[in-house]
């Protein structure tokens, strides 16, 4: 069977990545002198906590080469998909490609374009497909067609996170404008672009909800929300989603971590929709 691994940033509910027999390699985050891997020897509450100081900034990078390589050994087979977050906000998938090149075994990388349970589900999906007897090309194949059918729409309470992490990308022309304005984005071309501007939070959660609405359809979907430090207002979205959303196959809810966390800050609320064949 194919083994599958993806990365921290998927931000799996916990423990399914164990149920699904997923590989996680951590990504590193260095909050003042402190470094530490995502989801390992620090929680959501710890890092939400620290950034939420004055004029606190947190770092990201990859894995390490070492870190890929442990879990490549560790996975049953000799055949290996790894999907990735998208390379337009990280250098995840070249190092993985590049440490898969050393491993001794056969690994293929899947940039999903994606980040948080966008590239979640197309992790599960590779997974199924792997449980299910699929060869090498039919698990990359499942992975990249979920990815494809995955849509990210996201609320920050502030673009300053972003801006000085450098991922603001289109979303620049959104600084400056009125601190009554609240920006909601969105996954496009694998990179954050702006989507909307609504005059307040509460405006700006309800329209969030209306075009996660929009975007599932009337067809069968998966759902994700998102969030850091906001866990009332991503549980009351997701109920409200859970009552809109009747063809709803699965609806989970987790906190992102430190390094979506770095860059969006806390209040964030993020869904995901993943469209079903």
């Amino acid at each position: 069977m194919v083994s599958v691994v993806t990365d921290s940033t998927a931000y799996l509910p916990e423990g399914l990545a164990v149920e699904r027999g997923i590989g996680v390699v951590p990504l590193q985050v260095t909050m003042g002198d402190r470094s530490a891997l995502e989801g390992v020897d620090l929680t959501p509450a710890e890092f939400a906590a620290w950034i939420a100081g004055a004029g606190r900034r947190a770092t990201t990078s990859q894995p390490s080469p070492a870190a890929f390589l442990d879990t490549f050994a560790s996975c049953a087979s000799e055949e290996i998909v790894a999907v990735h977050l998208s390379g337009a906000l990280s250098g995840t998938v070249g190092a993985a490609d590049a440490a898969g090149r050393t491993s001794g075994r056969t690994v293929r990388v899947v940039d999903s374009r994606q980040t948080g349970m966008g590239l979640g589900f197309a992790a599960l999906a590779a997974a199924s497909c792997a449980a299910a007897g699929g060869s090498l090309a039919s698990v990359i194949d499942a992975a990249e067609s979920a990815a494809r059918a995955t849509r990210t729409l996201f609320y920050v309470d502030t673009l300053e996170h972003l801006r000085r992490g450098g991922r603001i990308g289109a979303a620049a022309a959104l600084v400056g404008t009125a601190l009554s304005v609240k920006p909601l984005l969105h996954i496009a071309d694998g990179a954050i672009a702006p989507l909307e501007k609504v005059r307040t939070a509460s405006k700006a959660i309800a329209r969030l909800e209306e075009l996660a609405v929009a975007e599932a359809g009337s067809g069968p979907v998966d759902v994700a929300v998102h969030h850091l430090a906001s866990a009332e207002r991503a549980a009351a979205l997701l109920a409200r989603l859970t009552e809109r959303l009747p063809n709803a196959r699965t609806l989970l809810l987790s906190e992102v971590g430190a390094v979506v966390g770095a860059h969006t800050g806390p209040g964030m609320l993020a869904v995901v929709v993943h469209r079903l064949p």
